[in-house]
């Protein structure tokens, strides 16, 4: 017998006692009748009362003869002086008995009940968080899905084929965990996947769980620690114990940096103590379990250079697989999967919008598919067109359009000119990425135009004079506006950084210039344990070296201005062509730019330096 059947037991068997008892009561009160005072004296004169009980408040008895059908009687007693007085005067009267024991009760427990109840309206949120209550505070909060809750498999993970082929023997040591090792190798008991936020580490953890039909334990980093002591390291050792109980199973622990931060790194008191306690036990939990039961832990982190060393060491996390932002072939295969659930109109080419998201990750990408969705939605349209894509990307490089934000004649003209001399620069250089499109309408916080250049192809290498054109194209707009206005105004700001951190570092880290020599004088950037352990990085190199230094990159900013301006002279009647119709349309796409610059051509220049003084009106 089951205890759920115990209980209905026992309920029935109170149930039927108070049911009886009850009907004993309520039979008794029929019997008895409440009368007052004086009627009873008057029935003690008559002699009509057979017997009587006497206590502290009450007088009980029996009538000689039923009265209404009443044998017993019950009266409350009266002072007997008063009652003389009482009958005396004719006055009916009756006593009544003054009950303390509730007073009483309620004194006492009332602070009580009140004590308890505040304590459970404010505490009841934070034991909810621990677990379910304040008994299941070390419980593991660890989101279990079974095999058919997962819904994921590699149908649903593109971009990854790498990743994928890595945990593809994962999935088979699942399915038969007992036939793997027949040639004496065993599965690695971690597996780490590192990469950049949003590239689909967490996907692909589920992606092998729905593959392998087995359970999955999910967990984050960050719910193993909590305000107290000894939390974090009970919940690590309930989650193996649950994930063994369900063997073959998947543990996957999310944002692992979160809990497996190396110890001994600025210590401080309180919860890093908890931290690195729960740290031991997951060390500890790793050396001990069997792989060879059917159990894989899988982690993910975007932070790998923070974790302790313990955990990557052989035996542990055996096994690290780069999860990186997709290629271009990647991308597109990540745009089939996330189409499926739009409607397309037919001139939406995957391969083309890939072309145009490079640097993109998987969620940039699931991202861009949806702001597409959403504007054509806007425009009341039956499909997502592949204008609607081209304004998705817009909307996520460049920011949201301000068209409320009023410039005047003057900075509408020097914005037109200033982003015409960005797209003429590019147009008229070898190698630099295709402007798409230039527009003089404000978009986010500071941007009062914008030219947009998308690569078509990935680029892992660049030569010297990729960089000295990607510099140009840069300075293109601070080379137009001094050009025309002979004067320069703030809105080249971030591009002048952008450009001075490209030749810093040609001369400091790629070893470009020519006085100073093929040496890196820009250490490797030091990682957050680094920055932790020792002192700020000083520079390895005299004072006299960072003169050089300082000189040879005003060197290549200075050569590559005065070759601007020479490209940009030499082009002058197009470019004043192309900003007066940037002026009146506020907006130029690709196929209008080349028709405009069709007279466009890139003067011989001689190679030599030329410092520019700014001049004034």
């Amino acid at each position: 017998m089951d205890r759920k059947t115990q209980a209905t037991i026992w309920y029935f068997i109170m149930a039927m006692f108070i049911v009886v008892l009850i009907n004993n009561l309520v039979s008794q009160n029929a019997q008895v009748e409440q009368i007052p005072y004086s009627q009873f004296t008057q029935y003690l004169d008559d002699g009509q009362v057979a017997n009587v009980t006497v206590s502290k408040d009450t007088i009980r008895g029996q009538y000689v003869t039923a009265k209404d059908g009443k044998t017993d009687f019950v009266v409350t007693r009266v002072e007997p002086e008063l009652a003389k007085r009482l009958e005396a005067s004719g006055v009916e009267f009756r006593g009544t008995v003054e009950s303390t024991w509730l007073t009483n009760l309620l004194s006492w427990v009332l602070p009580v009940l009140l004590f308890f109840g505040l304590w459970y309206f404010f505490f009841r949120k934070m034991l909810a968080q621990q677990g379910g209550g304040l008994f299941a505070i070390g419980k593991s909060k660890a989101k279990i899905y079974v095999e058919t809750d997962t819904k994921v498999g590699f149908d649903d993970v593109a971009g990854v084929d790498e990743a994928k082929e890595e945990l593809q023997e994962i999935i088979d040591f699942l399915k038969s965990p007992q036939d793997y090792g027949k040639l004496g190798a065993h599965i690695p008991k971690g597996i780490l996947l590192v990469g950049p936020p949003g590239t689909g580490k967490t996907l692909l953890a589920r992606a092998v769980a729905g593959e392998a039909n087995v359970p999955f334990f999910s967990i984050s980093g960050s719910e193993f620690v909590e305000m107290f002591v000894g939390v974090g390291a009970a919940r690590v050792r309930d989650l193996f114990e649950q994930a063994r109980a369900k063997a073959p199973a998947i543990i996957f622990v999310d944002e692992l940096d979160a809990v497996g931060r190396a110890r001994g790194i600025a210590p401080v008191s309180g919860g890093h103590d908890e931290r690195e306690n729960t740290l031991n036990q997951l060390l500890s939990e790793l050396d001990g379990f069997d792989p060879s039961q059917g159990l894989v832990l899988l982690a993910a982190t975007n932070r790998p250079e923070i974790l302790d060393p313990a955990l990557l060491r052989a035996g542990r996390f055996d096994r690290q697989i780069l999860v990186d932002r997709p290629d271009r072939k990647g991308r597109a295969q990540i745009l089939k999967v996330h189409l499926r659930k739009v409607t397309l109109a037919p001139d939406v080419d995957p391969d083309q919008v890939a072309a145009l998201t490079t640097g993109f990750s998987g969620a940039d990408l699931a991202n861009l598919v949806n702001e597409a969705a959403l504007l054509a939605t806007r425009r009341r349209g039956n499909a997502v067109a592949m204008d609607d894509f081209t304004r998705a990307i817009e909307r996520i490089v460049a920011g949201l359009e301000k068209k409320n934000r009023l410039l005047n004649k003057h900075e509408r003209e020097v914005v037109a000119y200033h982003e015409m001399g960005h797209a003429l620069v590019s147009m008229a250089l070898p190698g630099t990425d295709e402007v798409h499109k230039v527009s003089i309408i404000p978009r986010g916080v500071g941007a009062l135009g914008y030219t947009i250049q998308r690569p078509t192809e990935d680029r892992f290498l660049m030569s010297r004079d990729e960089l000295e054109n990607k510099i140009a194209v840069l300075l293109g707009g601070r080379a137009a506006e001094y050009l025309v206005f002979e004067q320069l105004s703030t809105g080249a700001a971030d591009d002048l950084a952008k450009a001075t951190e490209i030749a810093r570092s040609m001369v400091t880290r790629y070893g470009m210039d020519a006085d100073l020599g093929s040496v890196s004088y820009d250490s490797d950037r030091p990682t957050f344990l680094e920055l932790q352990q020792q002192m700020p990085t000083q520079r390895q190199y005299s004072d006299a070296t960072a003169q050089k230094i300082d000189e040879a990159v005003r060197h290549i900013i200075d050569g590559i201005f005065a070759r601007t301006i020479t490209i940009l002279r030499g082009n002058r009647k197009v470019l004043t062509h192309c900003a007066r119709e940037l002026l009146s349309k506020e907006t130029l796409e690709s196929e209008e730019l080349q028709k405009l610059t069709e007279d466009l051509h890139s003067p011989v220049d001689d190679g030599k330096v030329r410092p520019i003084k700014p001049k004034t009106r």
